[in-house]
């Protein structure tokens, strides 16, 4: 079987304030039912801030290998490129891409008009939320014209 590389020079991708290791690019917004459809780019050999999904979350992985982590930083599972996975909230982890390049996914992210993420520290204390909201207006600031 043959093998392809995503390309993903077309995308528009985003940096989400100050979080490091992860760019994003929100591709649509169902605003009648709460429902948002996200890349994510993870830095290869890397781990994004801890955290925990608040809402039921779908994610394929496009590009590289997906990586989960233990709140202590152990290896919890990779998911190789084509892998879908349909998850239910609660679970605190990190993420990130494996070793040899970054990894994208997409995230079906099935929301409320409420908190979609928790951020945490090492601690697991809460020092962030990410909402139905924040990301609503990250697809629409998206949407407006970039000046050249």
């Amino acid at each position: 079987m043959a093998s392809y590389n995503f390309d993903d020079r077309n995308i528009q991708w985003n940096k989400l304030g100050d979080l490091e290791h992860l760019l994003y690019s929100v591709l649509n917004v169902d605003e009648q039912n709460y429902i948002v459809d996200v890349l994510f780019k993870f830095d290869s050999n890397q781990k994004i801030v801890l955290h925990r999904h608040m809402v039921h979350n779908n994610t394929f992985v496009v590009q590289g290998e997906h990586r989960l982590y233990e709140p202590n930083g152990e290896l919890k599972e990779i998911r190789p490129v084509g892998s879908y996975k349909s998850s239910p909230p609660g679970d605190v982890h990190q993420e990130g891409g494996g070793h040899d390049q970054d990894v994208v996914v997409f995230f079906n992210i099935r929301g409320h008009d409420g908190v979609l993420y928790e951020v945490l520290d090492e601690d697991q204390n809460l020092i962030g939320t990410l909402s139905y909201a924040d990301f609503l207006d990250l697809y629409r600031a998206q949407q407006e014209p970039t000046e050249k």
